[in-house]
């Protein structure tokens, strides 16, 4: 598995949001959080299952993540670890616990959409 080093995982401990596309729709990218946890990027549909980039993603589609003025090609990896999905949701609600959507990315409709991202 390859990493993102560490001036990107420290980019994206600290930004808000970023940017994502998909291979299925490049033309439209869509604002999302992310949060990192043991050094490794994740991401959640705050929509659910029902977001589209998510499932693009699910269905193994290449994406490409905006972080400032960088482009990083990514590919997704679902998050099945009842573990590894309980870090991330801590990692959500420590990061954006000052929004009202934070109670909202640690539900039981998003807990399902969790996915890290690897650099392709």
């Amino acid at each position: 598995m390859t990493k993102f080093d560490t001036d990107t995982l420290h980019e994206l401990r600290d930004r808000r949001e970023v940017a994502i596309r998909t291979g299925r729709h490049p033309e439209s990218a869509v604002t999302i959080w992310v949060v990192v946890a043991d050094d490794e990027v994740y991401v959640r549909s705050w929509l659910g299952a029902r977001g589209r980039w998510y499932r693009d993603l699910a269905s193994g589609g290449p994406a490409t993540l905006e972080v400032g003025d960088r482009q990083l090609a990514v590919q997704a990896i679902p998050v099945g670890d009842s573990a590894a999905v309980a870090r991330v949701s801590r990692e959500f609600l420590g990061k954006y616990q000052p929004s009202s959507h934070a109670q909202e990315m640690v539900g039981p409709e998003t807990l399902p959409t969790t996915l890290r991202l690897d650099p392709r």
